[in-house]
């Protein structure tokens, strides 16, 4: 049985992704970037405790949801708590985002990160720098952070970016 430590959930998220998507807040961040926009979820021991199958079960509740957002705190620093969660996400067909402060090619070298990585469909990593802001593109929070298309990635060998009119789309007098 796997636990997770979760800042909150947000069941109907517009904002965490296209479509509408589930948005998972982990507990926890070793990074605290200055301006973090959840900066309550850095401890980690704060949250609340639960199962993957609650996660799950909450994702079951909404029929209409296009993807699950992995977002925090650091998701990755419950990589693998969250394999379960991934795994159930990959079988109901919805897309897999997670936000991560780290960058791709640094999940690659740490084996229950990369495993994760492996199953989720978008990354958004980088670093949140808050001299770097941007409302210009949807699904970031700072120019720096790429938004990655993971198994083309995986395949290439290198990050390729997502780029199909859904995650990188320019915001109109942005």
């Amino acid at each position: 049985m796997s636990e997770l430590r979760v800042a909150g959930i947000v069941s109907d998220s517009i904002t965490d992704g296209p479509g509408l998507r589930l948005a998972l807040f982990m507990q926890g961040c070793p990074r605290r970037c200055e301006g973090c926009h959840n900066p309550e979820a850095h401890p980690f021991d704060g949250g609340q405790v639960m199962r993957h199958e609650q996660v799950l079960a909450q994702i079951d509740k909404n029929p209409l949801l296009t993807g699950v957002t992995l977002t925090g705190g650091e998701p990755f620093s419950q990589a693998a708590a969250l394999l379960p969660v991934a795994e159930g996400v990959k079988k109901k067909g919805l897309e897999l985002a997670a936000y991560t402060g780290y960058l791709y090619e640094d999940l690659l070298k740490d084996a229950e990160m990369l495993a994760l990585l492996k199953l989720c469909h978008v990354l958004v990593d980088g670093e949140f720098i808050l001299a770097q802001r941007t409302l210009a593109v949807p699904f970031k929070g700072s120019k720096n952070q790429r938004i990655i298309d993971v198994p083309r990635s995986l395949e290439r060998g290198e990050a390729v970016l997502k780029n199909d009119g859904r995650w990188q789309k320019e915001i109109e007098n942005g």
